[in-house]
């Protein structure tokens, strides 16, 4: 199971990767078209956005994972050690929540959007689910990773990845 749940992570970091650059090539048509044929393409602003909003979500359990998230290690350091796994449970634990809350809201708002057939008021006009499934699908990666954070923890194992150089900022 836990490499089921690794190979997730990796597919949404992968993703991630892939709406970064299609964001990067989407902005590049837009500046192309004005520049070369002086043509504004009408919803390249918000396609653009929706890739990097994409992005975000889809990095979010990839982050976690690797200890890029910022994180307040420095209160943490100095914590006796029975003290500081209390506190690492309670912050995991609530961590959990709240994503596992917000990936509920993520996933009610696509499902609003879809039945009221929500549209975007930019020009592109697009239906809002369709890029609100990456919110969801992120939100739902993040709270999945806080609980196989939660699990490997109750195991004795680490999950998030913090390097030295976190650790001294």
């Amino acid at each position: 199971m836990d490499q089921f749940v690794r190979n997730f992570y990796r597919l949404l970091t992968g993703l991630a990767c892939v709406s970064m650059v299609a964001a990067f090539f989407i902005v590049l048509l837009g500046v192309l078209a004005r520049q070369m044929s002086f043509i504004d393409i009408q919803g390249l602003d918000a396609y653009a956005g929706y890739a990097i909003a994409a992005a975000l979500f889809f990095a979010l359990p990839g982050t976690l994972q690797n200890g890029d998230h910022i994180r307040v290690t420095l209160m943490l350091d100095r914590l006796p050690q029975r003290l500081r796994s209390a506190f690492e449970w309670f912050c995991l634990t609530v961590a959990l929540l709240l994503t596992a809350y917000v990936a509920w809201y993520a996933v009610r708002s696509v499902w609003i959007s879809y039945i009221t057939h929500d549209i975007s008021p930019a020009a592109d006009a697009s239906p809002l689910w369709i890029p609100q499934i990456c919110m969801a699908v992120g939100c739902m990666g993040f709270a999945v990773a806080f609980a196989h954070a939660i699990v490997l923890r109750f195991q004795g194992v680490a999950f998030m990845a913090v390097s030295e150089s976190a650790r001294s900022e």
